[in-house]
């Protein structure tokens, strides 16, 4: 399972490389703006440095709603740098923009997925990833992990090469679930990263060596 991290934040972003293990960055407009990120110009700086930083994928969103927008759009970020992947809308209008790409080589993340008929339709299209939202299902009385189960299902079926990103992960437990089903992505907070190297027994174990340790050696 690839790890991504989803934020704007550089100084996390580069806590999380420094760890070895991550595979790529996910963001927004609300991130970027979280970051106090703002105008275009801005914007389209702060994805080159996180690509600078990054050695794999970046998925850069596109605002436009119409199918013309999200081409220019989608354009524009796919020259910044090679990391750079394209995040559309699960949208009709973003469907075409996401068969106009893959038919130019260009890669895209197929954003907002909360059912497996919106993943199959994407993968149709030929996104390289899709983005199934588990924690806002989860926020809804759904169970966001059933959907994940279902688009694995429906593209080993059918051998698609889109690759599952499992979004909106909130919490370690989220991760491990994902891992099980077969996820090929997560994307979420450092913090959940962080806590799948935490458990109560390898600290009393640390301390329980470090205190032996100074018996034995005054």
């Amino acid at each position: 399972m690839k790890f991504f991290i989803d934020t704007a934040n550089l100084e996390q972003i580069k806590e999380a490389q420094d760890l070895g293990i991550l595979d790529g960055v996910t963001t927004n407009p609300s991130l970027m703006a979280k970051e106090g990120i703002k105008g275009e110009k801005k914007i389209l700086k702060h994805y080159v440095d996180i690509c600078n930083i990054v050695d794999g994928d970046v998925s850069a969103e596109v605002i436009a709603t119409d199918f013309k927008g999200m081409v220019k759009e989608g354009e524009k970020l796919a020259k910044l740098h090679e990391n750079i992947v394209v995040k559309i809308p699960m949208t009709k209008e973003g469907i075409k923009a996401i068969k106009y790409f893959s038919d130019k080589g260009i890669r895209t993340n197929c954003t907002l997925i909360f059912s497996a008929g919106q993943a199959l339709v994407a993968a149709k299209a030929g996104a390289t990833y899709v983005s199934p939202f588990i924690g806002r299902l989860d926020d809804i009385s759904t169970n966001g992990l059933t959907l994940i189960d279902q688009i694995r299902t429906i593209y080993d079926n059918y051998l698609f090469d889109t690759q599952i990103l499992a979004a909106s992960v909130r919490h370690p437990m989220h991760i491990i679930e994902c891992a099980e089903i077969g996820a090929d992505v997560m994307t979420g907070p450092l913090s959940a990263i962080l806590a799948l190297m935490k458990h109560p027994l390898t600290d009393s174990g640390l301390a329980q060596f470090l205190a032996d340790h100074k018996k034995v050696n005054g």
